[in-house]
């Protein structure tokens, strides 16, 4: 059984019994503190906080009447009454049982017990707001996904079904969703997790990168080619391969990778001999399915290939009751980073990011935060911290605008602002000048 990451704190006079406990612990995912001596609780209690007390009921006393774990329950209680303590014993009589209980333990358990019965008890004795955390938090080995929200709990719920198959997944959402954690996330909950997790932007490839990146190349292929490489597909090989921005990419280099596809095996260039891959493919984009749909764009034989099951990740505005959820692990992240006190977001600045539209979405709240750390002058972060990013207001959003509008308009302001300098605009948008002349197009911009 798996416990959330809480803070446990076990008091007990036997080392045996001590080292038996945090070995079991540790393995749930729990962060385990052990002592032998009660008197020194109040100190430990003092320096950090615990979510569960494991607490003996019988020190020293050569009489076991369990006086003395009722005598420091008492004091754990009434100092901090949040915290939940169990009490333990090897002698379970009721009426110590039901006194525990009383003086406000929260549950009981006896010596020697049953692992199983144990960690049942800890978790059903952790307090609500730890469970709550670990219901609003995804975790998949180094992957975090934060969010509470019915629509991102759906998106939790398919990648818990589609994560452990061999399925090729289309992830659609807007810039700064989370598609790349989305991707990771599945690739560590799949029976593919130790082997490579390769992700390519092909987007950002121009028509001359694309095969040599992808596919390989052998020593002598072209002029710069000083020696044998493996291409992207051949690293993923028994893992999983992260193409993302694939909405980008031309009909011809479409062509390309779908022949790979169908024949599950690539030839390096410069060479005839095509070698077989074993791969499990995700794919991203910032473009909507019907858009993409659209064949003058983007090959529907392609779509199908690479879309067995999509996975929508809706836009931060769409999703409100994450901002504050997303907002209080970015102040944890960047107070740590930044060597800062722990942060707290005072009540002007939550209603303040409640009220945005969040046009950059994730990666804009994330900038938002790691700024009003930085320049906070105190531990609180007030509406006066909450800056918004000026690149993003420069896109006016509509309640029924579609992600190609958005990203048009995004696209026609940044060249206004810079007087149609093509370079200038394209810096702003934080893009490629050849990636901009591949929207230019799309969009037929002149």
């Amino acid at each position: 059984m798996k416990l959330p990451p809480i803070q446990i704190l076990v008091i007990d006079d036997d080392t045996d019994v001590l080292t038996a406990v945090s070995y079991l612990l540790r393995s749930t995912g729990a962060t385990v503190t052990t002592e032998k001596n009660p008197e020194q609780i109040p100190s430990l209690l003092a320096t950090k906080k615990f979510d569960v007390i494991l607490l003996d009921m019988n020190f020293k006393s050569v009489i076991h009447s369990g006086n003395e774990g009722i005598y420091w329950l008492q004091k754990i209680k009434s100092k901090y009454p949040d915290t939940s303590v169990i009490m333990i014993t090897a002698y379970g009589a009721i009426d110590l049982a039901i006194r525990s209980l009383k003086e406000g333990a929260t549950d009981f358990i006896v010596k020697p017990w049953n692992n199983e019965k144990l960690l049942q008890t800890i978790y059903h004795s952790i307090p609500t707001t730890e469970k709550t955390k670990k219901q609003n938090t995804k975790h998949s080995s180094n992957t975090t996904i934060i969010g509470q929200s019915e629509v991102l709990q759906e998106v939790f719920l398919k990648i818990e079904k589609v994560a452990p198959t061999d399925a090729n997944i289309l992830i659609l959402g807007e810039n700064g969703t989370g598609k790349d954690l989305i991707a990771k996330a599945i690739h560590e909950q799949s029976l593919r997790n130790k082997s490579p997790f390769i992700k390519v932007d092909v987007g950002a490839l121009t028509e001359s990168l694309f095969e040599s990146e992808l596919f390989g190349y052998k020593k002598g292929a072209f002029t710069d080619a000083k020696e044998d490489r493996l291409g992207r597909f051949e690293a993923a090989n028994g893992g999983t391969l992260f193409l993302d921005e694939i909405g980008n990419i031309s009909l011809q280099q479409q062509a390309k990778l779908l022949t790979v596809l169908q024949n599950r095996q690539v030839t390096k260039l410069g060479s005839n001999e095509p070698t077989a891959i074993d791969i499990r493919l995700i794919c991203a984009t910032n473009i909507s399915i019907q858009d993409l749909s659209n064949e003058s764009k983007f090959r529907k034989d392609l779509i199908y290939r690479i879309n067995t099951v999509e996975i929508i990740i809706p836009p931060l505005r769409n999703r409100k009751e994450d901002v504050v959820p997303l907002a209080n692990y970015f102040l944890e992240v960047y107070s740590q980073k930044y060597l800062k006190p722990p942060t707290q977001l005072h009540q002007s600045a939550i209603k303040k990011l409640q009220q945005y539209a969040f046009p950059g979405n994730v990666r804009e709240l994330q900038y938002i935060i790691e700024r009003a750390v930085i320049m906070a002058d105190s531990n609180m972060i007030t509406e006066q911290d909450i800056i918004y990013s000026p690149i993003e207001k420069t896109v006016e959003l509509e309640k029924n605008d579609t992600l190609s509008n958005v990203e048009k308009k995004a696209i026609l302001k940044a060249i206004e602002n810079n007087n149609g300098n093509i370079s200038k605009a394209a810096k702003e948008l934080g893009i490629t000048r050849t990636a901009l002349y591949r929207r230019l197009n799309k969009y037929d911009i002149d």
